[in-house]
């Protein structure tokens, strides 16, 4: 029992907490109306204004919301303080990624303390060998409040590296060559940010891709090192729904020019070793069918999901690419997802979902005899790693899970044999054993069975009592797997039960999974993480007032939604970098995303999809009731959903709900969507954002 002067502090720390929080006032929105009518029906906003990004007016705003947010977590920095040395005494600050061998060299990166980036690096021949840089982030971010990399792409012949950097966060890439013999940049300059790039065998020509005004990959164009002459156009993608990438097939030999839309595809191909050939049409759109091709000994692998909704792999010499030659290699089968396809010398590896998680097949294409990688856990995540090398027997796969740290494994596919490679280390005396995960289901108002993924500490008891915080995203066919977090250790060793819900509109069971929570079935997620909700209230994991929930970006939308429907099943939400307000993004096809995602959320210029998307619209449905305590955080340049939807969410919140709980909005003033490019940074705003959850799940400070 704690003594007296124990509880006394601790009631002290929080009366001072909770006038901290009722003398600062929040700051206040004017409102400016706009209004604007569609299919007879009239919407005002009036906080449009706030999409005035060189405004001093908005500036202001802005500035005036994270004063008052830090003056209201005052009282927290002692438990940030502390969350954030937990985190940093967990993470072994100087370390190496495994190494991997591309060509003559092993290229990996590596962490020093004290260092927000990664530094790359390369050995000849040998592990044993001397250290080259390639790229250190370090040097490169001096001078910058935010640096991130996109392309890391070495000619054939190792000797040059075309690389690209984010130095705003807005995910504009400035592509740069750099010879790497003498560790200097060409004064090659494409002049634009790029999307993409490749080498042509040539190891002289360089492809890459460029976006148009609303950031959507459109052209592909075709670089000669040293040449005065203007970069060749080689491909050109017209319809906004779609958008180009450029790839080399696992054999290097051919170069494949993608156009897809999130429903349908089409590819060019040419060989790598002719750089200035024309492409040619691989198969022409068809409305619905996804492909995607590689190529090993004249051949053609394809996944595709022609008559196959969860995709088949099928196989056509390049020559006579018809489709009416086309041999099945593995099935389409209705429970089982076809994700990927990794082509060696002598073997396949076929990445499958099925249940919500993830296996692998090998296939020997000497003998045809198959095996599979299998995973032990309830629930886990696992992929493919990074194989560049195509001459090899070894496969590289990663696999974690809530429990078991990052791993990398190594696979012989010769002798069917794993070997763990590197498992991340986790200091501080971190113990696998004292934690539990489990995979239960719960149903949905239609009869459908929804994963949840749970990790708690033992010792955690289901008796209704416990404090649980449920994740969600739901979006996009992307499936959401049960990853370790060291940085969750602090929530997961106060007590905490942490819990994702694998909701329709994510592709964890497949295509329908996905189909089932988009379009005109978008409430099918918002009804599935109630469900969830409920169903862990009801098993006794937690009740209404011990129940945090939190999502980001179209998880911020699915957050949002169930706020507006179900406000009283939660006690704190946070929302992250939060789509928020769909229809006025979805009207607005100047924005990055806005008319590739019609396919996702609908059109509204069309009337029906107008008014199915706004009977949930987060921003549209606030409505005066009262609310659980709410953070929104965001970035000043992120380029995916932009600063003003949760600021305008943040002032139609305050100026319409009832209640007197705490709402705070967090922006950072130089970063994007993916929030601090700096490691330290990072682990900070994760200490900020469990500081406020602890807070306001367990009612206390208390470090």
């Amino acid at each position: 029992m704690k003594s007296f002067s124990a509880l006394l502090c601790a009631l002290l720390v929080f009366s001072a907490s909770n006038a901290a929080e009722e003398s600062v006032k929040p700051p206040v929105a004017k409102r400016v109306a706009k209004v604007d009518t569609m299919f007879g029906d009239t919407r005002t906003d009036e906080y449009f204004w706030l999409r005035e990004k060189s405004s001093p007016e908005v500036t202001g705003y802005l500035e005036a919301e994270n004063a008052y947010q830090t003056d209201v977590m005052k009282p927290t920095e002692k438990l940030q303080e502390t969350i954030y040395n937990e985190i940093l005494s967990r993470i072994k600050q100087t370390d190496l990624s495994v190494p991997q061998k591309n060509g003559d060299y092993w290229y990996y990166s590596r962490t020093e303390e004290g260092k927000q980036y990664r530094i790359y690096c390369r050995k000849k021949g040998t592990l044993e060998g001397l250290e080259e840089v390639t790229l250190d982030l370090n040097n490169l971010s001096e001078g910058r409040k935010f640096l991130a990399i996109g392309e890391y792409t070495v000619s054939d012949d190792g000797n040059l590296l075309a690389y690209s950097l984010d130095t705003t966060g807005f995910r504009q890439y400035r592509m740069a060559v750099r010879d790497l013999r003498t560790g200097k940049d060409l004064p090659d300059d494409v002049g634009v940010p790029v999307d993409g790039a490749v080498w042509s065998s040539d190891n002289a020509t360089v492809f890459y891709v460029t976006e148009d005004s609303a950031k959507r990959p459109y052209r592909l164009y075709r670089h000669k090192l040293g040449s005065a002459d203007a970069d060749a156009l080689v491909s050109e993608e017209k319809d906004e729904l779609y958008g180009l990438g450029v790839y080399r097939s696992s054999d290097k030999k051919v170069m494949f020019v993608h156009s897809g839309s999130s429903e349908t595809s089409e590819v060019w191909y040419q060989m790598s070793d002719r750089p200035k050939d024309k492409p040619a049409l691989l198969y022409a759109r068809e409305e619905g069918h996804e492909y995607y091709p590689d190529h090993k000994d004249g051949v053609l692998y394809i996944r595709t999901n022609k008559d196959a909704k969860n995709f088949c792999l099928v196989t056509v010499p390049l020559k006579v690419a018809a489709m009416n030659k086309w041999e099945e290699l593995i099935p389409h089968r209705p429970s089982v997802k076809l994700e990927n396809v990794s082509l060696f010398r002598d073997h396949a590896v076929f990445t499958e979902r099925e249940g919500g998680l993830v296996r692998f097949k090998v296939r020997s294409f000497q003998t045809g005899a198959t095996s599979t990688i299998d995973f032990p856990e309830p629930t886990y995540a696992a992929g493919s790693g990074d194989n560049p090398e195509y001459n090899t027997t070894k496969f590289r796969y990663s696999y974690q899970s809530f429990t078991t740290p990052s791993s990398v494994y190594e696979y012989d596919m010769s002798t069917e044999a794993s070997t763990l490679l590197k498992q991340t280390e986790v200091l501080g005396g971190f113990n696998p054993k004292d934690y539990v995960s489990e995979r239960i289901y719960a149903t949905a108002s239609d009869g459908a069975k929804i994963p949840i993924s749970i990790v708690y500490k033992k010792g955690f008891k289901k008796n209704g009592k416990g404090a649980l915080w449920l994740n969600g995203y739901g979006a996009y066919g992307i499936s959401m797997s049960a990853t370790f977090s060291a940085a969750r250790l602090s929530m997961l060793d106060r007590g905490v039960c942490f819990a994702l819900a694998h909701i329709r509109g994510g592709g964890e069971m497949g295509e329908e999974w996905h189909d089932m929570g988009k379009m005109m079935h978008k409430k099918n997620t918002f009804a599935d993480f109630i469900a969830c909700a409920e169903y862990l209230i009801s098993e006794k994991y937690t009740s209404s007032d011990r129940l945090a929930i939190s999502g980001g970006s179209a998880g911020g939308l699915l957050i949002g939604a169930v706020l507006n429907m179900r406000p009283d099943l939660f006690k704190v939400a946070h929302l992250a970098v939060p789509f928020v307000d769909v229809i006025n993004t979805m009207l607005d096809e100047s924005l990055p995303l806005t008319v590739g995602e019609f396919l996702e959320w609908g059109n509204p210029k069309k009337k029906d999809e107008y008014e199915y998307m706004k009977s949930y619209c987060p921003y549209t449905n606030i409505s005066a009731k009262a609310y659980p305590d709410i953070l929104v955080t965001t970035s000043l340049n992120d380029s995916q959903v932009m600063y003003w939807e949760p600021a305008k969410y943040t002032a139609k919140m305050r100026a319409t709900k009832t209640d007197k709980n705490l709402f705070l909005f967090k922006i950072n003033m130089a970063a994007g969507h993916g929030g601090a490019s700096g490691r330290y940074d990072a682990y900070k705003e994760a200490a900020y954002n469990y500081a406020f959850m602890i807070w306001r799940l367990l009612g206390t400070v208390n470090p």
